[in-house]
């Protein structure tokens, strides 16, 4: 069979069985993280379709590689073979230093217009973590990938734009302008979120968590200080889980609403307010009228979601920023799917990181759900110092790999990754990280590891007809 391209068709992704991918290997231990995760891809595939398929790795450059060999950090031909061929999966990159691209990263989210940054977070049994219940996390974070504060919309403090924004600002809008105390020595930075960013990750959010039979999606935000930023991402997703999933999904409130009529049919609509909202008897008329009218809609929904209907819908519900740090450590299993903003999902994701084994074995992508472009990656940095010393945990690119072969619709490979990561963790043949930090582990370089996930991976999944 010859090798092609995957395209996007309007019924989803089209996957030959013999794909062109193509891959960037990365900086510092980028090479020996690649030689090592490629060999898992490629046994994962061949266990499992029995030479059915198999993929055509095609290396693009990009980073300290492709600097050294043509001059630019991140050449137009990479970026072309990402365009045409859909999937792609890279190692980690170096940051130029110097003014241009302040992020190679940032470059390929922002110009290939990958608006979700996928990052899924589970524990392996064995894996050294930091909390007593670290199986209790299992969670996938949504993250939006182009607004926010990673739109790099800043002017420094001292320069000729900031003192030239700041003049402008401060002659339309003065009262605001009053509220920075320090003018003549701060840095301006814009926040931009758009409704049409957030809905389209939020939407890829919900069809997830429908798609794979989670229980519920939690919109994290800091809406009660950033009001028409977080706060307004907040309300668009509730209006879009409303509008376009309203058969499937029911928010928090909603569910009390229902409880309450459940537990009590002859509740009138102002008693089921007072019982949703404590300060009730405390608000102004129009707003208890307000709240009654919330209650009105949501008891519309009787038919279908009346009765414990609700039960078995996708959870829609919220929750602010800083507690949700607290919260994802103290009580991990009341977050499943979560929808957020670009800072705090960056907090967010390696926070979670560390209760599962950290950064070096979580994985991540990159994704636009509407033209099929992806882009799996390693979540951690180069760590030039352990360069071509195969030392370092290959994970985090075996794991991007395994989201890959699952975006990709090949699921039995991915399933055998999983199975052959878990055996060797689980029979403790590790790399150093894990090694210094799990009694009686045995310490494996990172080629070796590799072997171990082969020799783990359950020869049992079946093979497609």
């Amino acid at each position: 069979m010859a090798a092609n391209r995957i395209t996007m068709s309007k019924s989803g992704l089209q996957v030959p069985d013999e794909p062109i991918i193509p891959f960037i290997e990365g900086d510092g231990t980028g090479p020996d993280i690649w030689k090592a995760s490629v060999r898992v891809f490629d046994g994962a595939v061949e266990k499992a379709y029995g030479g059915k398929r198999r993929i055509h790795w095609h290396e693009v450059l990009a980073g300290e590689k492709a600097f050294n060999k043509t001059g630019n950090w991140l050449p137009e031909e990479t970026l072309q073979a990402f365009r045409d061929m859909l999937v792609g999966i890279k190692g980690p990159l170096t940051t130029p230093v110097g003014g241009g691209i302040r992020s190679l990263n940032v470059a390929l989210r922002q110009i290939l217009d990958l608006y979700v940054c996928l990052r899924p977070v589970r524990w392996f049994t064995g894996v050294p973590s930091p909390v007593k219940k670290p199986g209790d996390c299992n969670m996938v974070i949504f993250r939006e990938n182009c607004e926010d504060i990673y739109a790099g919309i800043e002017f420094k403090e001292g320069s000729l734009e900031v003192k030239k924004f700041l003049d402008l600002f401060k002659e339309a809008f003065p009262k605001e302008f009053s509220k920075i105390r320090f003018p003549n020595t701060s840095g301006i930075g814009f926040k931009p979120v758009s409704k049409e960013g957030s809905e389209r990750l939020i939407r890829a959010a919900i069809a997830y968590a429908l798609r794979e039979g989670r229980k519920s999606l939690t919109l994290v935000h800091k809406g009660n200080i950033m009001k028409f930023t977080e706060g307004a991402f907040k309300d668009w997703g509730y209006a879009l889980a409303a509008s376009a999933f309203r058969a499937d999904t029911v928010s928090e409130r909603e569910t009390w609403i229902l409880g309450n009529k459940e537990a009590n049919k002859d509740l009138t609509a102002e008693a089921n307010a007072r019982m949703i909202d404590p300060g009730f008897d405390m608000m102004t008329p129009e707003q208890q009228k307000k709240i009654v009218a919330e209650v009105e809609t949501a008891l519309k929904l009787w038919p279908s979601h009346g009765d414990g209907k609700w039960k078995s819908k996708l959870l829609i519900k919220d929750s602010i920023a800083d507690i949700t740090l607290q919260q994802v450590m103290t009580r991990a299993k009341d977050f499943d799917v979560i929808a957020t903003m670009n800072l705090n999902g960056d907090y967010l994701s390696d926070a979670l990181a560390a209760q599962v084994g950290g950064i070096g074995i979580a994985p991540g992508a990159n994704i636009n759900y509407d033209t099929g472009h992806a882009i799996f990656e390693a979540t951690h940095g180069t760590a030039p110092k352990y360069a071509n010393l195969d030392q370092v945990n290959p994970g985090s690119v075996i794991l991007s790999g395994e989201m890959m072969l699952r975006y990709m619709g090949w699921n039995e490979a991915a399933d055998l990754i999983i199975a052959g990561m878990d055996g060797a963790i689980s029979a403790k043949t590790v790399t150093y990280d894990f090694h210094r930090l799990m009694e009686g582990a045995k310490k494996v370089k990172c080629s070796e590891f590799a072997s171990e996930i082969l020799r783990h991976m359950d020869a049992r999944v079946p093979v497609p007809a």
